[in-house]
């Protein structure tokens, strides 16, 4: 059969059959506060869906962009009192060091906003050039009017639209805008913000327009998946899709793959509200492995709760497979463990079935260390 995956814009699980590069753009984080289990959930995704297909022979070129200039990282560093890319640069470090403890394969490369500023002048001149941009009060904004399949990836009405561009920094009300719906590529700065030269004026770029830059950079036009968090599909990837396929005439992305939303207390964590549980404090108290098998435990599309029994079911599993691999049977020439983990991952990458089938030939002495290491688990 091979591998299925769940195709966010297409809304259903569809046979994933790529080339042998498989290009993978994961949007990473905006770096103004440590990096929290939702983050590491979203790159584990990405992780496991590489290591399978490393497993099928494919090569994989994975991207995960770094957001160092936007409103969130100007304000925290504004509040601060100190440079945004000072702030970007303390809370990379942690968030590297957090991804490589949980065993997590480095990625081809993480790409900073700032660092492609010429691709985005670019891109955004060609948005206007070709008709589906406009300028107003010294700002570039992306007429969705001119892109008839705005919606295509989300499948939200504008009610729902609006609402979310309002949550999200969107400024519906902005009434510079033609449409609520349209978007910034370019903006005018304020005094204390950085600043670049362009043929609009001064200024710095939108949100959106900094993956879709950053992405064809790296990997062309069309990417094999791309993706993130649930909260990203709407506006930030139904964006992307529309200005990136506006100038190429090409389709942006074949897949698109979103996580679920980890929450505590009833609320999604995030660093707006404060509910953070961050992987550098759990490590401290726990194998990484231990963390890092907790998280395979819900499926990558469903939004879960988390709660601190995770990490004890998770210790006594990881316990119960170094026991069955320590017991001889790793002599023994046929492994069912790894044939079905592989199975459980073709199916739109079921790492909870995985750990299950991984439990039931771990109980009967059956080898496990080849299944538990295409997870990335380390016994």
């Amino acid at each position: 059969m091979g591998m299925e995956l769940y195709d966010t814009a297409r809304r259903r699980v569809v046979l994933f059959e790529p080339d042998h590069l498989v290009k993978i753009y994961t949007c990473g984080i905006t770096p103004y506060d440590s990096a929290h289990l939702g983050h590491a959930a979203v790159y584990l995704t990405f992780d496991v869906l590489q290591r399978r297909l490393r497993d099928l022979g494919h090569e994989t070129c994975c991207v995960r962009n770094v957001t160092d200039v936007d409103d969130d990282i100007l304000r925290k560093a504004r509040e601060l009192g100190v440079h945004y890319l000072d702030l970007a640069a303390e809370e990379m470090a942690r968030f590297d060091a957090d991804m490589a403890v949980l065993g997590l394969l480095p990625v081809f490369s993480e790409p900073r906003a700032t660092s492609a500023i010429s691709d985005i002048l670019s891109l955004v001149g060609d948005a206007l050039e070709g008709g589906h941009a406009y300028q107003a009060g010294g700002a570039v904004y992306f007429d969705v009017s001119r892109f008839p399949g705005f919606g295509n990836v989300s499948h939200l009405d504008r009610p729902a639209m609006l609402r979310l561009a309002a949550e999200h920094g969107g400024n519906p009300d902005d009434p510079r805008k033609r449409d609520p719906l349209d978007f910034v590529l370019w903006q005018p700065s304020l005094p204390d913000e950085p600043s670049w030269e362009s043929r609009w004026g001064p200024g710095r770029p939108g949100w959106h327009i900094e993956c879709s830059a950053l992405a064809m950079r790296e990997l062309g036009t069309t990417l094999d998946v791309h993706g993130g968090g649930r909260d990203l599909i709407f506006p930030h990837h139904e964006c992307e899709a529309a200005q990136s396929e506006s100038v190429t005439g090409q389709p942006f992305v074949k897949l698109w793959m979103h996580v679920g939303l980890v929450g505590l207390g009833g609320e999604k964590m995030s660093k707006s509200l404060g509910n953070l549980v961050f992987v550098s404090d759990l490590v401290k108290e726990w194998e990484p492995m231990v963390v890092r098998l907790a998280l395979l435990g819900h499926h990558y599309r469903e939004d879960w709760e988390w709660e601190s029994a995770d990490l004890d079911i998770a210790a006594a599993r990881l316990e119960a497979w170094r026991a069955a691999d320590g017991s001889g049977a790793s002599g023994l020439t046929d492994d069912p463990a790894l044939a079905g983990t592989r199975d459980r991952l073709d199916d739109d990458l079921d790492a909870p079935g995985a750990l299950a089938l991984i439990d039931a030939c771990a109980t009967v002495g059956k080898p496990v260390a080849a299944a538990a290491g295409l997870l990335g688990v380390t016994l």
